[in-house]
C-alpha cells in the first residue's frame, strides 16, 4: 500500500491510459503547459506530446464538441472541463448530441468520449465557481455519471470509463484533490456499476456522494460515540442509480438519511428517496430525511459558505432527529 492523493491518483489513471491505448488523448483549458487547472494533467504534456494532450481556446462548447467527434470518429478523448459552471456553456453538446446519438442514429454511432470537471464548494469561490449540478446531469438518459470520492475510486475509475462505448460525465469534487488516501500497489480498474458501502451499521442508513462523503463519514464517527451505528453508502455511480444497494441497507437499519450537496428542490436526494418511499415504505420505522445546501447561491464569506453547505453538525443533527421515538 501506497499513500497517495486523489490528485496523483488521477494522474497515474491518465497516463495508464495514454501509454496503453493510441487513441486516448486529453483536451481543455490548460491541460497541457499549465498541467491543468487542478494539476491533474501536470507532466503529461512532455511525456506524450502536443498531439496527445492538447490545450484548446477558452471555449466549452468549442472543445467538448471537438472531442465528441473524436469519439465518432474513433479516438478515447478525455475532456477537461475547468468546473462543473462551465459546463453549461456545453450543455447542448452533451446532451443533445453525445446522449443522444446512439438512440438517434438507431444504434449506428456510438460516443465514447469521458467528460472530466471539478465541482463543489467549500473553497470561497462563491456563487459563480461553486455549483454541484451533477443531478442534471445524472437526469440525461444516455450518459453514466460517475463521482469517485475515494483514492481508489480515483484511480481506477478512469478506465472503464474509457472502456463504455457511451459518454461518461467524472464529477471531481474539488476538496478532495488534496485528500489522501492508501492505493494498493497495482491498483486498477474499480467497478462503475454499484454503489460501495463505506462503513457498515445496524441503526441508519446514511447515502451519499463525492466530497459529501468524507463530511457523512466525520457525523458517523460522532453518531457512533453516542450509540448510533450508521450505515454509510456512498452512490459512487449517479446513473445508472443503484437503488439496490441503498435498499438492502434500509431494509436493515429502518431509518434513511441522504446527504447531497446540491440544493434541495430537484435533488439527487429526492431521486433517493422517493424510489426508497416507492419500493421499502413498509420497511421505514420513520420518514426519510435529507441534508443538502441551503436554497441561496453559494456565498462568498467563509461563515456564510459553511452556513450554507451540508457540514458534519448538520448532518449529525438530522441523524439524532431520526433516532427520536416518531
Amino acid at each position: 500500500m501506497t499513500l497517495t492523493t486523489y490528485r496523483e491518483a488521477l494522474r497515474a489513471a491518465h497516463r495508464e491510459a495514454l501509454q496503453r491505448d493510441e487513441r486516448v488523448l486529453v483536451l481543455g483549458e490548460d491541460v497541457g503547459r499549465y498541467g491543468g487547472s487542478y494539476a491533474v494533467t501536470k507532466g503529461l504534456l512532455e511525456e506524450f506530446g502536443e498531439a496527445r494532450v492538447r490545450d484548446t481556446p477558452l471555449s466549452e462548447l468549442g472543445f467538448v464538441g471537438a472531442g465528441i467527434g473524436a469519439a465518432i470518429g474513433g479516438l478515447r478523448p478525455i475532456v477537461e472541463i475547468m468546473t462543473v459552471n462551465f459546463s453549461l456553456l456545453a450543455l447542448d453538446a452533451i446532451v443533445n448530441t453525445a446522449a443522444a446519438l446512439r438512440h438517434m442514429s438507431g444504434g449506428q454511432f456510438s460516443v465514447p468520449v469521458v467528460i472530466r470537471m471539478a465541482t463543489g464548494a467549500g473553497r470561497q469561490l462563491a456563487a459563480q465557481h461553486s455549483h454541484s449540478l451533477e443531478n442534471w446531469y445524472a437526469h440525461v438518459p444516455g450518459l453514466r455519471v460517475l463521482a469517485p470520492a475515494t483514492v481508489e475510486d480515483a484511480r481506477g475509475m478512469l478506465g472503464p470509463a474509457l472502456a463504455d462505448p457511451d459518454p461518461v460525465v467524472i464529477f471531481e469534487h474539488a476538496q478532495l484533490y488534496n485528500a489522501e488516501g492508501e492505493l494498493a500497489a497495482g491498483a486498477g480498474a474499480v467497478d462503475i456499476e454499484r454503489a460501495a458501502v463505506r462503513r457498515t451499521g445496524s441503526d441508519l442508513t446514511l447515502v451519499t456522494y463525492g466530497g459529501s462523503l468524507p463530511r457523512s463519514l466525520a457525523a458517523a464517527e460522532t453518531l457512533a460515540a453516542e450509540g448510533t451505528a450508521t450505515e454509510v453508502i456512498d452512490l459512487r455511480v449517479l446513473r445508472p442509480l443503484d437503488i439496490e444497494t441503498v435498499l438492502r441497507s434500509v431494509r436493515r437499519t429502518h431509518r434513511l438519511l441522504v446527504v447531497d450537496e446540491g440544493w434541495c428542490s430537484g435533488s439527487l436526494a429526492a431521486e433517493v428517496m422517493a424510489r426508497v418511499a416507492e419500493q421499502a415504505f413498509y420497511d421505514l420505522d420513520a420518514p426519510p430525511a435529507r441534508v443538502c445546501s441551503e436554497e441561496v447561491p453559494i456565498p462568498y464569506a467563509k461563515h456564510m459558505e459553511e452556513a450554507a453547505l451540508p457540514l458534519p453538525p448538520k448532518i449529525v443533527a438530522a441523524a439524532r432527529a431520526l433516532r427520536r421515538p416518531q
